[in-house]
């Protein structure tokens, strides 16, 4: 495998725990802030960065209980698709 990652931030169309449920829905990378490695990590700014910050302030900076920061690793991007899109469909129930 070789390459390069990148990290990217989007919001799903839903709630905190819409947000929470997909986070929990995907399956390859693992739930955790950026440790510098190589695997793809994912995180809910709002539950684990943010959390002790309130909505209020969490509004103020531009975290939205929506957020989503994805850092993509070196898995095959046709198996991150797939696991996205399984969890999408997961948190649309």
């Amino acid at each position: 495998m070789s390459g390069y990652g990148g990290v990217i931030s989007f919001e799903i169309d839903g709630d905190l725990s819409r947000t929470a449920k997909f986070i929990d829905s995907v399956q390859l990378p693992y739930i955790a802030p950026s440790l510098g490695g190589v695997e793809s990590l994912i995180e809910q700014p709002a539950i684990a960065s943010y959390w002790d910050e309130g909505p209020e302030k969490r509004a103020q900076v531009g975290i939205k209980d929506s957020l989503v920061r994805f850092a993509c690793g070196i898995e095959s991007a046709d198996d991150l698709w797939a696991d996205f899109e399984q969890a999408f469909k997961r948190s649309a129930t």
